[in-house]
């Protein structure tokens, strides 16, 4: 199915915030669910507890080597969470790695006549980036598998989800990292794991930039490889017409025989050296327990200060 695709800068459409009494489907396009069957239900429980109804993707526990299910087990849940009418979002079990491989199996159509939100993070960046060029905002947020977490970690994640869910306006103030660079700008809020970021270049998931604001987050590379992403987003021309970075949690990073000699922070800001947008550090948002959500492709104020800065979105 052919789409056309959102011009830079257009307003996106807001799906229906959800009420109670709703209905939302939780599915895996991803990283298989071994043995998460008890983290589902207690998920399943969660939203319950808020009122919501909740019903599983009929493949949702299956496996397939790294999947879980086959890519049309998995893209068959998807589809059927995007044209059924009583659901009213969709939320992702889990990440891992596979949503790239269903993203062109799904039929659209539906979904853009009666838009709904799709909820996650990591490899749901796929998603994200694609339903966003589709003109459709996204949730950058926790996932079923979240609430494995210690409780005492999540309570930001949980609240600002609920928040995010039912309509809430999102605001946070954060300490400002020394590395921050300072300014006061607004614009859409785009992006999501920088792996899956680079790789969408050159597809027509690729996320423009252009008049927005670029959040990142990751886990698990060496500090080589973030560069090298960060170069391709930027030879791509992702920083060219930026308005503003924001980078959330870089979790994990792994060790090299040889040493890089800089900060992640250090090893960004050379990236973005010759560009005067501001930056912010250190936002909780990413593979850490404290997981705030974002509305992507939401205009937001961004203000980067010395001893506080700030994320407020439009309501």
């Amino acid at each position: 199915m052919i789409f056309s695709f959102v011009k830079a800068q257009e307003k996106l459409i807001s799906p229906p915030y959800l009420q109670i009494g709703d209905t939302i489907a939780i599915v895996a396009p991803a990283g298989i669910l071994k043995n998460r069957e008890a983290t589902i239900a207690r998920a399943k429980q969660l939203a319950e507890s808020w009122g919501l109804k909740v019903v599983l993707g009929e493949h949702i526990f299956n496996k397939d080597s790294h999947f879980a299910g086959s890519d049309d087990e998995r893209a068959a849940d998807f589809q059927k969470a995007l044209d059924n009418p009583n659901f009213k979002a969709i939320w992702s079990g889990r990440g891992g790695y596979g949503s790239v491989r269903v993203l062109d199996k799904l039929d659209y159509t539906f979904f853009l006549e009666h838009p709904k939100w799709i909820i996650g993070y990591s490899d749901i960046t796929a998603f994200h980036s694609h339903i966003h060029n589709l003109g459709v905002e996204t949730m950058h947020a926790m996932m079923g598998s979240s609430v494995d977490d210690k409780p005492e970690l999540i309570v930001e994640t949980l609240s600002t989800f609920k928040k995010a869910i039912f309509g809430e306006q999102l605001k946070y103030t954060i300490p400002s990292s020394k590395y921050n660079r300072k300014g006061e700008v607004s614009g859409q809020i785009v992006g999501g794991n920088l792996a899956l970021l680079a790789s969408m270049l050159g597809s027509n998931s690729e996320v423009d930039t252009n008049g927005k604001i670029l959040f990142i987050e990751e886990i698990g590379e060496y500090k080589y490889s973030i560069d090298r992403m960060l170069q391709s987003l930027k030879r791509a021309g992702y920083f060219d017409k930026c308005k503003g970075l924001i980078i959330g949690d870089i979790s994990k990073i792994k060790s090299n025989s040889t040493n890089w000699g800089h900060t992640i922070e250090e090893l960004v800001l050379d990236v973005v050296k010759e560009y005067n947008f501001p930056v912010m550090f250190d936002f909780p948002a990413g593979h850490e327990p404290d997981n705030r959500a974002l509305i992507l492709g939401r205009k937001i104020e961004l203000t980067v200060g010395t001893g506080q800065s700030s994320v407020v979105f439009e309501n």
